[in-house]
């Protein structure tokens, strides 16, 4: 199974947040750098693939409500990608 690590400490704002997740994804340039465009590259993703999202506090203190919202679309990318598996270790 491929490994992403994806580091909220990389995540200052929205703009380093999509730049950080489009280079640890591979993501295409045609990538639209927001939350549905992220959701739909991630449930279109073949795997198995693990998404291991270190320093999640760091994202939902950094970018707040969005965030949270980051948060929430890949663990409902996960739900909808039996190939995806999402995790937020512990730091």
């Amino acid at each position: 199974m491929e490994t992403i690590v994806i580091d909220g400490e990389k995540m200052l704002n929205r703009r380093a947040a999509h730049d950080h997740l489009a280079e640890q994804l591979s993501l295409p340039d045609y990538y639209g750098r927001n939350l549905d465009a992220l959701y739909d590259l991630l449930t279109e993703r073949e795997g198995p693939v693990r998404l291991m999202v270190r320093h999640q506090e760091t994202i939902l203190s950094w970018l707040g409500e969005y965030g949270a919202a980051l948060c929430q679309t890949l663990e409902d990318a996960d739900r909808a990608n039996p190939g995806l598996e999402v995790l937020f270790p512990k730091d």
